[in-house]
């Protein structure tokens, strides 16, 4: 957590390294569970206004490639408003748009490798 400058500047000082690490690792854990945790009927449609029950996005390679670009346009788009303060910006959201991303991902190489 941020400490406060005590010169009287108003600024915040940087938490230490040791916090910062710990804090990247949580996030890191927690977005692995939640890919672990992942299904594709219940949580896509919302992410990506895909239709679950389309056969082909389950079955072909071209398919499951163009939900794994959607997925990194829209993880793009979560990134600018979030770096611009967008007022729209929801960190739920894009932890669950790079959970998905990761699931996806790992489901196009599976494809890829014929499982």
């Amino acid at each position: 957590m941020a400490q406060a400058d005590h010169a009287g500047t108003g600024r915040l000082r940087p938490p230490p390294e040791r916090e910062r690490q710990a804090a990247s690792r949580a996030v890191a854990q927690t977005i692995r569970a939640g890919a672990a945790a992942y299904d594709r009927m219940r949580d896509l449609p919302a992410l990506i206004r895909l239709d679950p029950f389309d056969r082909r996005a389950l079955e072909e390679k071209e398919e499951a490639a163009a939900i794994v670009a959607r997925l990194e346009c829209a993880l793009r788009a979560e990134r600018q408003k979030a770096r611009s303060g967008h007022w729209t910006y929801d960190l739920n959201r894009h932890i669950a748009l790079r959970q998905a991303w990761l699931a996806e991902t790992s489901r196009l190489d599976a494809l890829a490798r014929g499982e």
